[in-house]
């Protein structure tokens, strides 16, 4: 690794004005198990010149129900969330997602906002020492167009040119399924609002930002909620694909719902088709079957990545299935 400054900040307000003076050429620090591995491999065209530690900031890991609503602070880390009875009494699809994500040692030093925050998985975009300089380093092109486009987005690319990578996270979808909001240094956000494809970049967060909460409201009477995922591995390995669904039910019927898939877009995937599908129905094995189609009507799969559409469908149909206890 090459040299770099390291700051530790004591206050939201502190790490602010070091992102600040730094601008793009700073990173934040909390777990690193994204960031450092980054660095270690030389992947990014320009090296950081300072990174600023916001671990050393007080008061932003908590769990706490506030209002109707679940606060979580932004450096809480992945292993409290999957274990917390609050969340999975209540917020079960958010407390499945942490708990799949990664492996065990990762999840007791990954935060919920480095998990929301992390950086794109493609081989090419992370391939050492900077070998392929791809439009997500604001290089020419996407090589995983003609080239291994196994785990790349089935609903089309962004960045002008087209780059096909897709969000990695597992409580992305999670969040945006329980309609949760982001709190930042500066904002609140809808979950879904947050997320965007710019280089070297895949969020909204400015230079200057951090997030420092996340709020989850409180399910509506009837609502439940679930999270799949499939990966090669159970533990350690990225998603293939995930989906989260949060179903309230009237009744027997369907009054609201909300589909997120993720790993199969350049951005959290809302499936808005399949949600539209159950709405005022009673859920069984076939609803939930015509949803699944619905979530992947409009995928566009790549050369090598077509079986992503089967999984995608048949997650998007477990979810439904799961949140009704099937």
């Amino acid at each position: 690794m090459k040299e770099f400054k390291h700051f530790n900040a004591y206050s939201i307000e502190e790490a602010v004005s070091l992102l600040g003076r730094y601008g793009e050429r700073a990173c934040i620090i909390a777990g690193g198990t994204d960031l450092l591995g980054k660095m270690k491999d030389a992947i990014l065209p320009a090296y950081p010149e300072a990174l600023v530690n916001i671990k050393t900031i007080p008061g932003l890991s908590y769990i706490k129900e506030d209002g109707g609503m679940l606060k979580i602070g932004a450096l809480t880390v992945l292993s409290e969330i999957a274990h917390s009875e609050v969340v999975r009494s209540h917020w079960p699809a958010l407390a499945q997602a942490a708990c799949r994500t990664a492996s065990p040692h990762i999840r007791d030093m990954g935060t919920i906002a480095g998990n929301l925050c992390q950086d794109i998985r493609c081989w090419y975009y992370r391939n050492q020492n900077n070998r392929f300089s791809c439009l997500r380093k604001k290089g020419g092109r996407c090589y995983a167009i003609k080239g291994d486009n196994r785990y790349h987005s089935i609903f089309g690319g962004s960045v002008s040119g087209g780059c096909l990578a897709v969000h990695p996270s597992d409580t992305a979808p999670a969040l945006i399924a329980l309609d949760a909001k982001i709190k930042t240094s500066g904002r609140t956000l809808d979950a879904r609002d947050f997320f965007e494809v710019k280089p070297v970049k895949t969020t909204v967060l400015k230079a200057d930002e951090i997030v420092t909460e996340i709020q989850v409201p409180e399910p509506a009477a009837g609502t439940t909620s679930a999270f799949l995922k499939f990966a090669l591995r159970k533990s350690i390995d990225f998603p293939i694909v995930n989906c989260a669904a949060m179903i309230t039910l009237k009744g027997d019927r369907v009054a609201a719902a909300r589909i997120c898939l993720n790993a199969v877009s350049v951005v959290p995937y809302r499936a808005a088709a399949a949600e539209q599908v159950v709405m005022g129905k009673s859920l069984d094995e076939a609803v939930a079957e015509e949803a699944g189609k619905a979530a992947v009507s409009e995928a566009k799969p790549l050369e090598h990545n077509k079986y992503m559409v089967a999984i995608a469908r048949t997650l998007v149909k477990r979810s439904i299935l799961a949140c009704v206890g099937r």
